[in-house]
């Protein structure tokens, strides 16, 4: 395979100004220039980017959406990847959060290198970590977390900072929209992962990220168990699905510790069961044993 042009995407709601220049000028400072850089502003204005300083010389700068309302994180990621699509010149995006930062020059070099390597490739998962090095255990995208530096093939990854193929993205589908906050990584990886595609944790790949909790988000509870529902019946052999669900039930009743956060899980939990989700297309018995073999068959 040629070395693949590389875009990045950016999406923000406007609050982190300073965060969102520090981010662009780490990209600009890559030794790798990207093809496109685009930034959405989720519901919100944003700055003028277009003449961000190292990247004014992109094709046509960087690209500015401003979009009417908040489409939640997958909504305004898909703007992104629609806008690059059209532009037709990105075969690897590499989506940014808002406030995380690119402390290595390299970055985007070694994601070319990557699927220059593997053209089976589909999704390229970063190590997130503080600004003291420290990696949090949800962000290992493995059941056995203790080493952050433990490199490989798995069946999810971290929606802080990753590669997508955008072949692979053609063929899968992108972001389900309607999931609006958690969850949409593991839609993804799971449609990914059933088309053939593989999915590589390489912790080399640093994105510098605040510590923090998704809890800080007052819908967290609620569509953390709505999503959940939603991936099961949109994804897994009927078999599964109240393996996947009586699994989870269990695992967050021992592990809240909020009342109230407890009642806003089952509320969404309800919510998930009666309300649309999608299309149901449950994944091969092939990628079951797949991801069995990977380490994390999908009822946990």
């Amino acid at each position: 395979m040629s070395v693949p042009r590389v875009g990045v995407s950016v999406v923000t709601m406007g609050d982190r100004p300073q965060q969102v220049e520090a981010l662009l000028a780490s990209v600009a400072m890559q030794d790798a220039r990207p093809a496109r850089v685009v930034v959405v502003g989720n519901g919100s204005p944003l700055p003028d980017y277009a003449s961000f300083p190292g990247l004014q010389d992109l094709s046509g700068g960087v690209t500015v959406l401003e979009l009417d309302e908040n489409l939640g994180c997958p909504g305004g990621r898909n703007e992104a990847l629609e806008a690059l699509a059209g532009f037709g010149d990105v075969d690897v995006v590499v989506e940014l959060d808002d406030d995380g930062l690119l402390v290595d020059k390299d970055v985007l070099s070694r994601v070319q290198e990557l699927y220059s390597a593997d053209p089976g490739l589909g999704i390229v998962g970063f190590r997130i970590a503080d600004e003291h090095g420290e990696t949090q255990r949800r962000h290992v995208p493995r059941l056995r977390a203790k080493d952050p530096m433990r490199r490989g093939e798995v069946t999810a990854f971290l929606g802080g900072g990753h590669a997508l193929s955008m072949e692979m993205l053609a063929g899968t589908g992108l972001w389900p929209a309607e999931f609006f906050f958690t969850h949409e990584e593991t839609d993804l990886s799971w449609r990914a992962l059933d088309a053939g595609w593989k999915i590589l944790y390489e912790p080399g790949l640093l994105l510098q990220h605040p510590k923090t909790s998704p809890a800080r988000h007052a819908v967290y509870y609620r569509m953390t168990a709505r999503n959940r529902v939603w991936l099961a019946r949109r994804h897994l052999p009927a078999l599964l699905v109240p393996l996947y669900l009586g699994t989870w039930v269990l695992l967050t009743v021992a592990r809240t510790r909020s009342v109230t956060g407890l009642k806003a899980w089952a509320a969404g939990f309800v919510e998930g069961m009666r309300t649309a989700c999608g299309e149901r297309r449950p994944m091969r018995w092939r990628t079951v044993w797949r991801m069995t073999r990977l380490g994390r068959p999908p009822v946990i």
